[in-house]
């Protein structure tokens, strides 16, 4: 979604001729109530149930935050003490971890495997369970950086299943929710629409950095229990007061887009990208499953002759430097010793939410640097 157009939604509001235009033009200018312009919960309450039929309170039930890294933090923060145990699925993104810790909570690995003939992604059930049991939280992000991985109802019914079991609270990271493909396009999950026996334990994070190529408003919001809601408010307004207010003004915009931009737009957008970068990627030796959702490539590298007796650092490193393409090295995904020394050292994770001229230009680098 160009900027161009989020912003433009603000011009009425600031150049609006009335006679308290002095207030209208600064109104924008000044503090929001800490948990968000009314108008703008309204909005994110309508498409929750445009879009899944599900009726939130947007009195009690949303918080406008920072992003959607304000809104785990928080929710951690609400919900956990120093001490407690935080259950993170690994591979993850380095702020589950970093967070956890920021609180003085402990993360606890569970491991998702690939399945190399199959190209998908799994957990251990009973790793989940042993992990789950006297842990205070399960952060849960889906579609997954950096897999692709899009967890199943099936899955999800064990995750919640177990979490009632434990009393653990569910904390979830829904960035991607609109970028699914294949036979898991359109087919999110939201958990407290689902499992309505886990709503009451279940913090739902989300923002619209990623579905609208907007990263830099730092915009995001939480869903959550009602009980929680005072805790969270406290807490986020402590943190960081409020998230900008010209780009809650401008999300109002966002939110009334067509239905059809979330349900095709989102769910297209990046598919050719991923699928030539794939290709590419596949040519020069990388093995690659093809993600489920999200905008990226978590692939094993050791069949790449160039870099087969590098670690993954190395590795990284001398993509960026000799063959002019950028990309994170496994060990920046992981936290546990025992898949620190085996799965991390395969991988290597690769970003498809450039432009396309940047794609072709990397699969010209690829394919001219490291041909077999």
């Amino acid at each position: 979604l160009p900027l161009t157009i989020l912003l433009r939604s603000m011009l009425p509001a600031l150049g609006a001729e009335s006679t308290s235009r002095e207030t209208t033009y600064d109104e924008l200018n000044q503090y929001s109530p800490p948990m968000g312009r009314l108008d703008l919960r309204k909005a994110i309450s309508e498409h929750y149930k445009k879009l899944y039929d599900y009726e939130v309170d947007p009195d009690q039930g949303i918080t406008v935050t920072l992003g959607a890294t304000e809104a785990v933090a928080s929710a951690l923060r609400t919900v956990g003490r120093p001490g407690d145990r935080a259950v993170v699925f690994e591979p993850y993104h380095e702020l589950y971890p970093s967070q956890t810790r920021i609180f003085y909570m402990e993360p606890e690995y569970v491991t998702l495997r690939e399945n190399d003939r199959a190209g998908t992604w799994s957990f251990d059930t009973k790793e989940l369970e042993a992990a789950l049991d006297g842990a205070k939280v399960l952060l849960l992000n889906t579609p997954h950086n950096p897999t692709g991985k899009v967890f199943t109802h099936d899955e999800l019914k064990v995750l919640t299943d177990l979490c009632v079991k434990h009393d653990v609270i569910i904390i979830t990271d829904e960035i991607y929710e609109h970028m699914t493909y294949g036979e898991q396009r359109g087919k999110h999950i939201l958990i407290p629409k689902e499992f309505p026996n886990v709503a009451d334990r279940t913090l739902v994070c989300n923002s619209i950095g990623k579905s609208a190529s907007a990263t830099g408003w730092r915009l995001g919001w939480c869903l959550m229990p009602p009980h929680l809601t005072e805790t969270y408010r406290g807490v986020h307004d402590q943190l960081v007061v409020m998230s900008p207010h010209p780009m809650q003004y401008a999300a109002l915009t966002y939110l009334k887009l067509e239905e059809t931009y979330f349900s095709d737009t989102l769910a297209t957008r990046y598919v050719d990208r991923l699928d030539k970068l794939a290709t590419s990627l596949r040519r020069v030796g990388f093995e690659v499953s093809a993600p489920e959702g999200a905008y990226y490539l978590f692939c094993k590298y050791r069949g790449v002759a160039a870099l087969s007796a590098m670690g993954p650092w190395d590795a990284a490193m001398h993509m960026v430097k000799e063959v002019g393409v950028a990309c994170v090295p496994g060990t920046n995904f992981y936290g546990s010793d025992h898949a620190l020394e085996k799965e991390a050292q395969q991988y290597l994770r690769f970003a498809a939410c450039r432009s396309n001229q940047d794609i072709d230009a990397a699969c010209q680098k690829l394919e001219e640097a490291l041909s077999l």
